[in-house]
């Protein structure tokens, strides 16, 4: 579906919609064409989403010890919802970043046919694929700051448990006072 949906998106007339698309891209290419694209997802998808979950909570505590000038117990619910989209638009930026290169990749092995991940990367260069990076960081920094809003802004609403913001565990604390 991705490979068709790119497809749709990247090659104006070619089909609009994924019935129209599937047999198409099938008599095309092939199973192969519904395929050539996932090693350059997994290169999109693995990273944004590791960096979307740590960037966040790393964010979200370094705005509570050096932004905000009081614990996040003493907030408000309000200001806790500010620092989450605050936490969550710095997250959206770095996902951004590093899914850039295999999203562009992405694009334009289902832009040409018989292209490969590699061709598609050595005709690029490396400048050519990051093209197009500052709308995406606005767009995807924009969409994972929703993300963790409505997510928080859910549990809020409805008094759901927030879990407190993450320790150091206390082996690693008796680790470190050990050392010092």
């Amino acid at each position: 579906m991705e490979a068709v949906k790119v497809r749709i998106q990247t090659q104006p007339g070619w089909a609009s919609t994924l019935r129209e698309g599937l047999p198409k891209l099938m008599a095309e290419e092939g199973v192969n064409g519904f395929y050539k694209g996932i090693v350059p997802l997994w290169g999109r998808q693995i990273p944004y989403t590791m960096m979307k979950f740590a960037c966040f909570e790393r964010t979200v505590e370094a705005i509570y010890k050096f932004v905000v000038p009081k614990p996040r117990a003493d907030c408000s619910k309000a200001e806790q919802l500010v620092v989450t989209f605050c936490a969550g638009y710095i997250a959206g930026i770095f996902c951004a970043i590093v899914s850039h290169p295999a999203d562009t990749i992405v694009s334009k092995l289902n832009q040409q046919k018989g292209s490969t991940f590699m061709s598609i990367g050595r005709s690029l260069g490396f400048w050519g694929m990051w093209k197009g990076l500052a709308p995406r960081i606005i767009m995807i920094g924009t969409l994972t700051a929703l993300q963790w809003f409505i997510y928080d802004g859910v549990k809020v609403y409805f008094r759901l448990p927030r879990p407190p913001p993450p320790e150091m565990p206390e082996s690693l604390k008796k680790k470190l006072a050990e050392t010092h």
